[in-house]
């Protein structure tokens, strides 16, 4: 969020109303969005080849740190982003909705790679078809495995949606879209007589 010189307007390109140089006035939501947006601390989930990605972009040559989301930890209370690289499978699946329950709120999730995103390759019973069938997703980066630089991009796409739609009060989580339980969880109204049964 930079301020501008005085420009005559009043207004600087931003949107930030300017009163004199160095000064600027912004809504508080929008400052608290913009304090998150570049503060994400990730917590990694990391199964197989995307696990390698994910540490590739990390590292030196693509430096995650330049976007204020170098701080991989792997406490969930620390963390506000969790990044799932690679294959679930259902053994793993109660560990991976229990570090999701300990992380704070507000928290964002993204699915990193084909196998966590819709399974991938490995159309079996014993890996999961999608883990926003389980908990909620927000940014969705494809590939197998995805380059570091859609990794990247997938975060600066969440670093847009969380300036956007990001409030102090957490107002966005009254959303009806975010509060709605996981695709697994909900009753799909299949089966003999109308009886839904879990997937």
């Amino acid at each position: 969020m930079a301020v501008t010189e005085n420009t005559g307007s009043g207004v600087a390109p931003s949107g930030i109303l300017e009163l004199s140089r160095g000064v600027g006035v912004t809504k508080l939501d929008a400052m608290v969005s913009w304090c998150r947006k570049n503060s994400l601390w990730p917590m990694p989930f990391a199964t197989a080849c995307c696990g390698i990605e994910l540490m590739a972009t990390g590292a030196s040559r693509h430096d995650l740190a330049r976007f204020g989301a170098e701080v991989f930890r792997f406490s969930p209370r620390q963390c506000d982003l969790m990044i799932v690289a690679g294959r679930v499978v259902m053994k793993m699946l109660p560990v991976l909705q229990r570090i999701w329950q300990q992380m704070p709120e507000p928290k964002w999730c993204i699915s990193m790679g084909a196998c966590a995103s819709t399974g991938g390759v490995f159309d079996t019973y014993s890996v999961v078809q999608g883990i926003d069938r389980f908990i909620p997703v927000d940014i969705y980066s494809p590939g197998c495995p995805p380059r570091p630089e859609q990794l990247i991009q997938s975060i600066i796409d969440l670093q847009e949606k969380i300036q956007r739609e990001g409030t102090m009060m957490c107002r966005d989580l009254d959303d009806p879209a975010r509060q709605q339980l996981p695709r697994a969880l909900r009753d799909e109204g299949r089966g003999a007589g109308g009886e839904g049964r879990e997937v």
